[in-house]
């Protein structure tokens, strides 16, 4: 009886044994993932057009710009936005020309120059999926076309109520050539990692305009005349320079060198006048300010323009006061009644926003219209 017992226990730890040993067999241990990303058979391009009713303004604006070859047969990361991205953009514009009596613009008409501007926001160098944007500070990302600096961050989503428990989306940013996160316009994604042939594409959530920010100021900005300080040249003269001199990073030049991203930084001391004397006299009834790269407080707020053809005796042509910038590296166009030619142009700084440092990144002297 004693062995039939012990007979039995050894048979039910044998069987015991053997559905463990099944079990783990079965489980086999920790398991990498696979990945799941959609792979897409043809190249990018292949891809929009596979996708009716979705992308349809984007590959208008692809076919325009001449992009087509870009998308077909080099190694891009495209942030695809779906046509209502471009609904909104076209919406908020039309809404603005109909304030105006002006016709409604569409993509198959609006400024071309702009449009390809804008379109290049969205296609990068490199295929860049989401593992590679994992970094703390995200990753700078360039254009193919302009070499433009874009960024990219993966982030996850808030789900049922738990914060970053929801999926992985991308926080695409246009970085406004700033350093400063502040200056950038960000939207995300709606879907990532999609693999084609040539690269990857990520989707643009639909709540995002098209351009970002820029869409309806770049497409209802009327360019100034003729800049005279290029067209007949002179000579700059300041009554008070940056600390390093004119040629300095931040000098009195910068204000004049056509570049937006550049400034001249200087201390107000109550009034500080930027002048240029013309190599011959002209006419101007226009002229323009462009705001700096940052620290909005530096922006100049009251001003006079005036001319002269002697440097010493001065007509006033313009006045502001309480005057704000709305954004950085903003131009802004005035028109003044000026019908003489002058020989001396200046604009006589009095007032800031606030503090005692003043900055702009441009001034221009403009033709009549």
């Amino acid at each position: 009886m004693k062995n039939f017992e012990k007979y039995m226990s050894a048979l039910k730890l044998s069987v015991v044994m053997a559905l463990l040993l099944s079990a783990c067999k079965k489980d086999g241990g920790y398991h990498s993932t696979a990945t799941n990303s959609p792979r897409f058979a043809g190249n990018t391009y292949e891809y929009l057009k596979s996708k009716p009713g979705v992308y349809d303004s984007l590959i208008a604006v692809i076919d325009r710009m001449g992009l087509k070859q870009t998308l077909t047969d080099s190694n891009v990361t495209l942030f695809a936005v779906t046509n209502p991205s471009f609904q909104l953009a076209i919406n908020n514009l039309n809404t603005l020309r109909r304030q105006g009596d002006k016709d409604p613009l569409f993509l198959s008409n609006v400024d071309g120059v702009q449009l390809d501007t804008m379109a290049s926001y969205y296609i990068m160098r490199g295929s860049r999926t989401t593992d590679s944007l994992t970094l703390q500070d995200g990753l700078d990302l360039t254009s193919v076309r302009f070499g433009y600096p874009m960024h990219g961050k993966v982030t996850r989503a808030s789900s049922s109520g738990l914060v970053d428990g929801g999926p992985q989306v991308i926080e695409f940013s246009n970085t406004k050539k700033s350093k400063f996160i502040r200056f950038w316009s960000t939207t995300t994604t709606g879907s990532n990692n999609i693999l084609t042939k040539n690269g990857v594409v990520h989707v643009v959530s639909a709540d995002h305009i098209f351009g970002f920010d820029e869409f309806v100021p770049r497409l209802t900005f009327i360019p100034p005349p003729p800049n005279l300080i290029s067209l007949i040249g002179g000579k700059l003269s300041v009554l008070r320079d940056n600390n390093g001199g004119p040629d300095n990073g931040e000098g009195s030049k910068k204000v004049i060198d056509g570049d937006d991203h550049t400034k001249f930084l200087a201390e107000l001391q109550g009034r500080l006048w930027i002048k240029f004397e013309l190599n011959t006299p002209a006419v101007s009834g226009v002229y323009t300010l462009t705001s700096a790269n940052d620290a909005p407080e530096r922006d100049p707020r009251a001003w006079t323009y005036e001319g002269s053809n002697d440097g010493q005796t001065w007509v006033e042509l313009d006045r502001r006061s309480n005057f704000f910038f709305e954004e950085r590296y903003q131009t802004k166009v005035f028109s003044c009644p000026n019908t003489a030619a002058y020989k001396f142009y200046r604009i006589d700084i009095t007032e800031l926003r606030d503090g005692g440092l003043f900055q702009l990144a441009e001034w221009s002297i403009n033709k009549a219209k």
